[in-house]
């Protein structure tokens, strides 16, 4: 910034508040992009203990269907998981 003397103060400070309103808002922007990210992330895959609970079955059941082809696993890091989109199409199907 250049020289200020004391009468621009009042008008550099607003300049400032603006500047630091601009800078709020495009965080909280990022902040609920990220949010989203991540909900969407935790809402398409589910572990065997998360998927298990979801159906109300064992864990042996849940083998059992991956075994049948009812519900589709998918093996990552050497994990199982089973994405919720397919488990609530399954469930919708079944009712």
């Amino acid at each position: 910034m250049k020289n200020l003397k004391f009468e621009d103060l009042p008008s550099a400070i607003e300049r400032i508040l603006e500047c630091l309103d601009r800078i709020e808002m495009d965080l909280d922007t990022i902040k609920e992009g990220l949010d989203n990210k991540k909900t969407n992330l935790t809402d398409s895959l589910m572990t065997r203990k998360e998927a298990s609970e979801y159906l109300k079955v064992s864990v042996t059941t849940l083998w059992s269907w991956s075994k049948k082809g009812v519900l589709k696993p998918y093996h990552i890091c050497g994990r199982v998981y089973f994405k919720r989109s397919e488990i609530d199409a399954k469930t919708i199907l079944q009712s």
